[in-house]
C-alpha cells in the first residue's frame, strides 16, 4: 500500500470508486454518475487551490482517496476546509481510512490548515467514527436536507480543530 497525490490518470478509478456510492448509497447527494473527464476537472481544481487529493494504492490499483476542499469561497475562509475520504466498496474495514485521513491530516498541518469540517449524511456509523476516531465532534445537524432513493435524508457536521 502507498498514499501519493493524485495524477490525472488517477481520474479513472476515482470516478469508479466514487460512482459506486452515487449508485448505490446515500453518502453523495449527487444521483449522476460522474464522468472521467470530470472527475479530472474535480482534481484538477482541488489541486489548483494547494490543497491535497490522495490516493491510495495497492499494487499500482487505486483503491481509496482522500482530499480536503476549500470550506468556503470567501478569502477568510481560507484556514478551514472540507474533508472526505472514498474507498472501493470492497475495501472498507481495512484500516485505509484511517491511513488516507492520517496522512491528510499531516500533509493540513503542513499547510496550516486549523479547521476541518466533514459531512456526513445519516446514518452513517462507520463514517462517524473515523471522523471522531481522527478528533473530529459533531457541531450541526440539518434535517431532512438531501431526497435520494425516494426519502429524505439528514445531514451533520463533525468538526475540529488542528
Amino acid at each position: 500500500m502507498a498514499i501519493r497525490a493524485a495524477r490525472p490518470g488517477d481520474a479513472a478509478a476515482v470516478a469508479a470508486i466514487y460512482n459506486h456510492y452515487v449508485a448505490h448509497t446515500v453518502v453523495t447527494f449527487e444521483e449522476a454518475p460522474v464522468a472521467v473527464a470530470e472527475m479530472k476537472r474535480r482534481i484538477a481544481a482541488i489541486q489548483a487551490a494547494a490543497l491535497p487529493w490522495l490516493v491510495i494504492t495497492d499494487d499500482s490499483t487505486v483503491v481509496g482517496y482522500a482530499y480536503a476542499g476549500p470550506w468556503k469561497a470567501r478569502s477568510a475562509y481560507r484556514y478551514s476546509v472540507e474533508i472526505t475520504v472514498y474507498l472501493a466498496p470492497d475495501r472498507g474495514g481495512q484500516g485505509l481510512g484511517s491511513r488516507l485521513y492520517e496522512e491528510l491530516f499531516r500533509v493540513l498541518r503542513g499547510l496550516g490548515i486549523h479547521a476541518v469540517m466533514g459531512g456526513i449524511a445519516l446514518p452513517n456509523d462507520a463514517s462517524i467514527a473515523l471522523h471522531e476516531k481522527f478528533g473530529l465532534r459533531k457541531v450541526a445537524h440539518f434535517v431532512e436536507q438531501g431526497f435520494k432513493f425516494g426519502k429524505w435524508i439528514d445531514v451533520a457536521y463533525w468538526q475540529a480543530l488542528l
